[in-house]
């Protein structure tokens, strides 16, 4: 039996001119931030040693932050460091998709004990169908917990992008329709992996969680992300 067309679907045809110049002006406006600088791999602290792979897009690098120290990576080291010998490496890039990271990965030699991966907004915005996505990420788990090795891996939810303050309606109630889709797939693939956690951060309306150019975040948000992951890091 055919799955039901939702509502955003059905307006998404008539509503493409708008969502079109909508679009246009919203990736200009979030193609001004770089992804910052800042060391990408490394060694950090003391203890049982833990090998560190994060892994994505926009968010994954850092985009909103001024340096690696103040994004995900740079953050989250600084929390892991408290209690072990952190291996990490960053393998995030602007723009990346699933497939993309996918892709990045399989040319990866080392192995990992925990993995983070932030993915899903490129996914929406280029219209990837919720199966084909569910197909992707898992493909995408089963490299990291097996070509990987990883014990842990931590799936960062795809973000709810309704609430994303650079995006105007309707564009905003399209795309969030749709990554609330691609997401209720993800948690269904990463319930079918028992090394996997499916993150999901419930952050309170607060634009100082939201970097100047109202679509990724700010390093006040990759310090709440950050804490969540080690949270599930100390709990597996």
């Amino acid at each position: 039996m055919p799955f039901p067309v939702a509502a955003d679907q059905i307006l998404r045809v008539p509503l493409l001119p708008v969502l079109a110049v909508q679009g246009h002006s919203v990736r200009r406006n979030a193609r001004l931030l770089p992804e910052p600088e800042g060391p990408r791999e490394g060694r950090e602290g003391r203890g049982p040693r833990l090998r560190l792979l994060i892994a994505g897009d926009s968010s994954a690098a850092g985009v909103g932050a001024g340096t690696q120290k103040q994004a995900l990576s740079g953050q989250l080291v600084s929390l892991l460091a408290k209690h072990h010998t952190v291996e990490w490496r960053l393998e995030a890039t602007t723009g990346y998709t699933t497939q993309d990271t996918i892709d990045r990965l399989q040319r990866l030699k080392d192995q990992f004990d925990v993995v983070v991966t932030a993915l899903g907004v490129n996914d929406v915005t280029r219209a990837v169908t919720a199966q084909r996505f569910e197909d992707q990420q898992s493909r995408l788990l089963a490299l990291l917990t097996r070509q990987i090795g990883a014990r842990n891996v931590i799936v960062t939810a795809v973000p709810q992008m309704a609430r994303f303050p650079a995006l105007p309606q309707p564009l905003a109630w399209v795309l969030g329709r749709q990554a609330a889709r691609l997401d209720r797939g993800l948690q269904k693939v990463a319930a079918g992996f028992p090394q996997v956690s499916h993150l999901s951060l419930n952050l309170p309306d607060d634009p100082s969680l939201a970097a100047p150019d109202g679509y990724h975040p700010s390093p006040k948000t990759y310090a709440i992300w950050a804490a969540e992951i080690t949270r599930l890091i100390r709990q597996a």
